[in-house]
């Protein structure tokens, strides 16, 4: 199946972006006749024909549609520190795309090596790895926003933050095995802090705002595969 992103597509005919566009006719080599699979991103998964192969402005016919294709049965905001090779982070949008996220935000914290992300290069990393892994939902992509900001936006579901600071376990609340308090089907929010972890204080305030405090193992890990081995552990938990 090849699968091409349109956020705009109605069910009627269609011109597809000139870059989609020039990849169906002249990268795949389709014509005119040929069946392609279309998303807006919103889980609406469109088969189309090829009306108009052209390479610059190609059309297409929805011709059936697939509503909440594949929708994940929970919702995963992902709120990550950017790290400071950009390209580190970028690799966690990808990936975590793969398995399953429905928005991304990045977080500016206390101890944060990056404080400037390049948005639109982040988008289409994510949009790359929503049609590579043939997903109907294309994941939301904030801009950076401080840590504190998003502890204290009211979130409807369960709220973690994962940090390796042993003193707060001694002085406040115990971190917890993620995979072990994740309830099915509810939704999740995960803070992942910078190399440098979040500070003592960042940590106070999250716990104040209704966050649990969660270890994701005994391995030393990197921000970035820190990110991708929490989004997986909520997808397991809600594929059991």
């Amino acid at each position: 199946m090849q699968l091409f992103y349109a956020p705009e597509i109605k069910l009627e005919l269609y011109t597809l972006p000139e870059e989609e566009s020039k990849h169906c006719i002249k990268v795949l080599r389709l014509s005119q006749g040929d069946v392609i699979h279309v998303t807006d991103g919103k889980g609406n998964l469109h088969k189309c024909e090829i009306i108009d192969a052209n390479a610059k402005h190609c059309t297409v016919k929805p011709v059936e549609t697939i509503e909440e294709f594949e929708k994940m049965p929970y919702e995963l905001t992902m709120a990550v520190a950017p790290t400071k090779n950009i390209e580190r982070f970028e690799w966690f949008l990808e990936k975590a795309t793969e398995v399953g996220v429905s928005r991304f935000i990045p977080i500016e914290c206390e101890h944060s090596e990056r404080r400037i992300i390049k948005y639109e290069r982040g988008l289409r990393v994510i949009t790359s790895a929503v049609k590579q892994s043939l997903k109907a939902y294309h994941p939301v992509l904030d801009n950076l926003t401080d840590v504190k900001k998003v502890i204290s936006t009211p979130f409807d579901g369960a709220k973690f933050i994962a940090h390796c600071d042993q003193t707060i376990d001694a002085e406040c609340q115990k971190r917890e095995y993620l995979p072990s308090i994740i309830k099915k089907n509810e939704n999740i929010l995960i803070l992942i802090g910078p190399e440098g972890d979040f500070s003592p204080e960042e940590i106070k305030f999250a716990l104040r705002n209704g966050f649990t405090p969660i270890t994701l193992g005994n391995q030393r890990l990197r921000t970035e595969t820190a990110a991708v081995v929490a989004t997986v552990m909520a997808a397991t938990a809600n594929a059991q």
